[in-house]
């Protein structure tokens, strides 16, 4: 049974710990992108680089989150920077992994095309690379914004100033209190599903072409013209 009168006395807190769960998230999500975001265009750039840095990332990704939040308190002690390290390794495999396939996924002929055209490098992957890699970058987004909200749930273990909703899940199974589990639970369930819906939203607004170039059948971007890239270069 869920004690409604617990839940009503403290709606406050909840809200509190909502903004404290989304603002750890969004920090390791901000830094995790652009540490990943620098290793990818190194790795676009330097193929032979890229099966190394997804190899560590990969070996960072498997190990189980509540045995890396331990492992970082004696070096870090009980601080934010203990919270976020661990959520920040564990977007790198995800976002590298995205953002060099969305840089893969650019057309060979485009390219061509925009070289032909007079683009620098720099500026053919502003222009031309980057907005055509953007669905699946964000889909990277996407997912790592979801895992990471379910992983800043672990933070709970490091005590009341990082827990986030966490914090209730772990002090309702200290105190065998259902109702506290649900409300930490519940509630950061339905922030994954929130965010995940904003960033679908989020990625139509900024890649309305996707939609009707996508193939069907093989999900991937189809007969991109070197008109598109003028278009999209003068957008």
């Amino acid at each position: 049974m869920i004690d409604w009168g617990w839940v009503a006395d403290h709606l406050d807190e909840l809200v509190g710990r909502v903004l404290q769960h989304l603002g750890f998230a969004l920090a390791a999500l901000a830094i995790g992108f652009v540490i990943s975001f620098a290793l990818s265009i190194w790795a676009v750039r330097q193929r032979r680089v890229y099966a190394p840095i997804t190899a560590f990332a990969g070996i960072l990704y498997t190990i189980p989150s509540l045995a890396l939040f331990s492992a970082m308190v004696p070096i870090t002690g009980l601080s934010l920077t203990t919270a976020l390290i661990p959520l920040v390794l564990y977007t790198i495999l995800i976002f590298v992994r995205n953002i060099v396939a969305g840089f893969d996924a650019v057309p060979a002929d485009v390219e061509e095309a925009a070289d032909g055209m007079g683009y620098r490098r720099r500026e053919r992957m502003r222009a031309v690379d980057l907005p055509l890699a953007l669905p699946l970058i964000v889909a990277g987004v996407r997912v790592a914004s979801v895992s990471t909200i379910g992983l800043v749930t672990i933070t709970g273990a490091l005590g009341d100033r990082f827990g986030g909703l966490g914090f209730f899940i772990f002090e309702g199974y200290r105190r065998s209190f259902p109702t506290e589990i649900l409300f930490g639970a519940i509630p950061a369930m339905i922030l994954a599903i929130v965010v995940d819906l904003s960033l679908v939203a989020v990625q139509g607004r900024l890649t309305p072409w996707s939609h009707a170039r996508v193939d069907p059948g093989m999900g991937s971007l189809d007969h991109v013209t070197p008109d598109d890239v003028a278009g999209t270069a003068a957008a």
